[in-house]
């Protein structure tokens, strides 16, 4: 197709031409905008619209006389686009690009290379993209059909590219999503450039999800993937719709020069997304102080926040002024002060009173801590799929952007606890005229005071403040004391709320008086390192710690004597927002706390002469008594009703903890609260509650405790938690968490140290589940060659990676190879390990699963049934590895004919996986799976299609709807639903 020009017409007014370009997508050319321009050009509105016809080169597969014809990657075709708008597209102030299919890609990673590379003033004049099918998220058809269209003679980039979770196309939605769609002023790095998606009602290629990702302005056109573009008539949808942007650019266009009109209204529901019942709550407010008192900040807080914006509440520093439109709130400073209370009052105060329609309050204490919350909200209310936190985060926060035309929500985002202003890189709430966010910190950067952000700075209590709060507690308990003495004792401790509720706790626990606790406070003052992040506001910080170390103290020496401080040690590593009270008693906390309770009682264990507690072993009782004594001086919550997550503990006292323990001691608690989380950890993880909070728990210790993990080698929790995260389809977070370990046993270990070698070995079979396959086989080709170096031929470590290596290059469609490597590794692992050993039996199990999948049916169900009983005999019935070789019995023997055998073997198969992992291991799921093709096979197709519809939504609710899983079920599903004429439905 030849570039087209049309003349200027009377609807399109300004004194240049409206550039529009359009870009095909993979596969296609020019030709496939045929009707699109045929439409334009006849329709006298757009006589000021010229077309640019961009094209690239792209295909499946093309074989020359010097072999596969290479099709350029996205960047390279991004990087043409960019000469192309600057020559072909040079002369025109304003442009609209349109795109269809991977074209959107490609302009994506245009403007996010444009804005890597300072450029983004010269993207100014793009006044919208317009993306038609665009798969965002990638396409299941080509990843589904990528090992049969593409072959193993050569990879395709540009297909590479398309599948899901790409790397390249998340992190060029990163750069999208942060520096255009959340853009406010066109710099070097920002240039805000509105993008409008449609998908295709009917399209099998791109689902709709994917069509829409992160993007907040987003419907859907008739046809599929192919018809959306053949607009054969004026009246055709995909044609009004282009005609309307068109027309509203060039209305922009003319109205550029006049007075900015009537600010938009607020955030709105994009097309397909689900309605938000008001008043709505996402989150939960942490309940009121039992001596909650009435402060000045509260109403310095209303005052800001009512005009919309952020809101800061922090430690008193200076007063600050702050230019510009108010852009919303932060409470900073130190913890301690009350600004979640504060937060906390406010947001009941709006929500009650009928001043929002929409509430969010998230934890923020960390990035993700911030992800989940928002991204909670982005399922919630934004329709954002569940697979992708961090993009339903981003989700929520575009839809919160002020929108013109559409309907009103008037809503208020809490974002309590923010210990890093990076921690918001990308997700901070917008400003507009009818949201508002406050935010709680305790630090004081300029990020969080810049950019028009209001800063209000929560001081300690007044004088008055913190006696009628000393006496309002004390009262709770049934003390009083003399004003000038609660006057006294609160300049003693700084007038810090949190100093303040410790010092009263323990007084009331001990039944001291105020001017004992005085003396007993000047006695130890300073006693505790710091205990908040630095700077520190002047004169607060050993009043606080040594309130602290007053009831860390008092709690050594209540019953059980000695152990509540030692609990404190295990507690000081681990996730302070809900820690498993189990793993507090479990065998290695017990020993510890057996051990260092007798220490430190200068003591030897189990001494029948000495007549002391403290050299007796500690039990699960004392454990939870001790527990109690830390949640009656509020150095702990402990709730028992909260499954899995019964202990929770500041980090400010956390922190305190940590400082106070000598190297051997800290390296002595870590290790210690490492083998209580894997004594905790079942080896089968049925309950998704508790395998999430494990897996925080070790991130914490991690971060923690890094060097002290590591020695003398890597703890075994290291490798456990990326296996929790593998294990529950979290494919993209195991990916993640192994380039992080492979980075941290390197640093410590050496390159060539097992554990190195390991976290490798993992990290390579991570990105095989992910999806990179050719990836995953190449990290093993050279992981094997240093195995062989550093650890010899016959190591069990080279062994399974032969294995690995063997696997994935199956996966990557050299089924005949996976056989002939994994006969060969038998024999191997034969010699060197005997018939029963677990590996050689499993590599018995891929040797048949692959013979199967080179042809030999009938070999691979004769291999499985004799493996079949030698698990059993070596494993037992209930083992995993004896239940997939039931599963891959079930599954060839129904290829091989015997259809009606297979249904039968999966549904017994299908209640040994429930009773023995559980309804939501992928296991389960996966047998479920094959139970509903040979439902279907066997011509119960109505009940197939039923099968896979439940199966597709309890995937997309454990794994996401970008897992590989999930896919091959919606294609399943799709499949199924066609041969019973129910069309096509698989949107999920």
């Amino acid at each position: 197709m030849q570039c087209v020009e049309v003349q200027k017409g009377s609807a399109l007014v300004g004194d240049g031409q409206l550039g529009v370009v359009l870009v095909h997508g993979f596969n296609s050319g020019p030709e496939t905008w045929g009707h699109v321009q045929e439409r334009i050009e006849q329709d006298q509105s757009l006589g000021a619209v010229r077309l640019l016809s961009f094209h690239y080169a792209t295909g499946v597969a093309k074989w020359g006389p010097l072999g596969i014809r290479v099709f350029p990657e996205i960047s390279t075709i991004a990087d043409s686009l960019k000469e192309y708008l600057r020559t072909e597209g040079g002369p025109f102030d304003d442009l609209v690009i349109i795109t269809h299919s991977m074209g959107g890609l490609v302009v994506q990673r245009y403007l996010a290379r444009m804005l890597t590379d300072g450029h983004g003033s010269e993207l100014a004049r793009i006044r919208r993209v317009v993306m038609l099918a665009c798969p965002n998220d990638g396409s299941e058809l080509l990843r589904s059909l990528r090992h049969a269209v593409f072959g193993r003679r050569g990879r395709n980039p540009q297909e590479r590219e398309l599948r899901p979770l790409n790397k390249e196309v998340a992190e060029t939605r990163r750069v999208i999503v942060n520096q255009v769609l959340r853009a406010t002023a066109i710099t070097d790095r920002t240039c805000p450039v509105p993008f409008f998606v449609y998908a295709g009602e009917s399209d099998g290629i791109v689902s709709v999800e994917s069509a829409r990702s992160v993007f907040s302005d987003a419907a859907a056109l008739p046809g599929d993937h192919f018809s959306i573009l053949e607009a054969v008539t004026p009246e055709h949808r995909t044609f009004t719709t282009l005609r309307r942007h068109l027309h509203e650019t060039a209305s922009a266009r003319s109205a550029a020069d006049q007075p900015p009109g009537k600010a938009p209204d607020g955030p709105a529901r994009s097309a397909g997304l689900e309605e938000v019942v008001r008043p709505r709550q996402v989150g939960v407010i942490p309940p009121p102080a039992g001596a909650f008192q009435d402060r000045a900040e509260r109403a310095r807080l209303r005052r800001p926040v009512a005009g919309g914006g952020t809101a800061v509440l922090g430690q008193v520093a200076a007063a600050q002024g702050v230019q510009g439109p108010d852009r919303g709130q932060v409470l900073s400073g130190m913890g301690g002060v009350g600004k979640t209370q504060l937060a906390a009052d406010h947001a009941r105060s709006a929500l009650t009173g009928g001043e929002v329609d929409l509430l969010v309050w998230v934890t923020a204490a960390d990035r993700t801590s911030l992800v989940v919350g928002l991204g909670r909200a982005g399922i919630e209310i934004a329709g954002a799929q569940p697979g992708d936190l961090e993009a339903a985060a981003e989700a929520f926060t575009a839809w919160l952007e002020p929108k013109a035309g559409q309907e009103v929500y008037r809503w208020l985002v809490v974002l309590d606890d923010v210990s890093d202003p990076a921690d918001l890189e990308g997700l901070w709430p917008p400003a507009s005229p009818h949201g508002r966010t406050l935010i709680t910190t305790r630090r004081r950067d300029a990020a969080f005071a810049h950019d028009g952000r209001t800063r209000i700075d929560v001081g300690v209590f007044t004088e008055a403040e913190a006696v009628s709060y000393l006496g309002a507690v004390l009262a709770i308990h049934g003390r009083s004391e003399p004003a000038e003495q609660l006057a006294a004792l609160a300049e003693d401790l700084g007038r810090l709320p949190l100093a303040l509720s410790q010092a009263a706790a323990f007084m009331a626990d001990a039944d001291m008086g105020v001017s004992d606790y005085r003396v007993l406070l000047a006695d130890r003052t300073g006693s505790l390192a710091e205990a908040s992040p630095q700077p520190l506001p002047p004169g607060h910080t050993q009043e606080m710690a040594a309130a602290w170390d007053l009831s860390i103290g008092r709690a050594g020496r209540m019953r059980p004597a000695g152990l509540a401080p030692l609990l404190l040690h295990l507690a000081a590593f681990l996730d302070p927002n809900g820690i498993p009270a189990a793993v507090l008693a479990t065998s290695p906390a017990l020993t510890y706390l057996t051990q260092e309770r007798a220490s430190s009682a200068g003591l030897p264990l189990h001494d029948p002469a000495s007549g002391d507690a403290t050299t007796r072993e500690v039990t699960e009782g004392e454990v939870t008594a001790g527990l109690r004594v830390l949640h009656r001086l509020s150095l702990i919550d402990h709730t028992p009703d909260v499954s899995h997550r019964e202990v929770r503990i500041h980090a400010l006292i956390q922190r305190a903890v940590r400082d106070t323990l000598t190297t051997e001691q800290y390296h002595n608690a870590a290790r210690t609260a490492a083998d209580a989380l894997m004594a905790a950890w079942p080896d089968v993880e049925r309950d998704t509650v508790l395998a999430q909070t494990l897996r925080a728990g070790a991130t914490v210790l991690a971060t923690h405790a890094e060097a002290a993990l590591h020695q003398p080698r890597a703890h075994d929790i290291l490798n456990r938690t990326g296996r929790s995260f593998g294990e529950f389809g979290q494919v993209t977070a195991a990916v993640t968490y192994y380039q992080y370990l492979a980075g941290t046993t390197r640093h410590h270990l050496g390159p060539d140290h097992p554990d190195t070698l390991a976290a490798r070995h993992n990290l390579a079979r991570s990105q095989g589940e992910a999806g990179d396959v050719a990836g995953a086989v190449t990290a093993f080709v050279e992981l094997l060659d240093d195995y062989v170096r550093v650890l010899g031929p016959d190591s069990p470590h080279t062994l399974a990676a032969r294995h690995d290596v063997a696997f994935w290059r199956g996966e990557a469609g050299d089924a005949g190879g996976a056989v002939t490597a994994f006969a060969e590794l038998l024999d191997d692992r034969l010699r060197v390990l005997g018939p029963d050993h677990p590996d050689a039996l499993l590599t018995r199990h891929n040797l048949a699963f692959w013979r199967g999948h080179a042809g030999d049916v009938a070999g691979a169900v004769t291999a499985f049934a004799e493996l079949l009983d030698d698990y059993v005999r070596v494993l037992g019935p209930d083992h995993p590895h004896t239940l997939a070789a039931r599963h891959n019995l079930a599954f060839w023997r129904g290829h091989a004919g015997d259809v009606a055998g297979a249904v039968t073997a999966f549904a017994e198969l299908l209640d040994d996986y429930v009773r023995v992992l559980g309804p939501d291991h992928p296991h389960t799921l996966a047998a479920r799976h094959n139970l509903a093709r040979s439902q279907g096979e066997a011509g119960d197709v109505a009940g197939a299609v039923t099968a896979f519809a439940e199966l597709l939504d309890d995937r997309l609710r454990v794994l996401g709807p970008d897992h590989p899983h999930t896919l091959k079920t919606r294609n399943a599903l799709a499949h199924w639903q066609e041969r019973s004429g129910e069309g096509l439905d698989t949107n999920g």
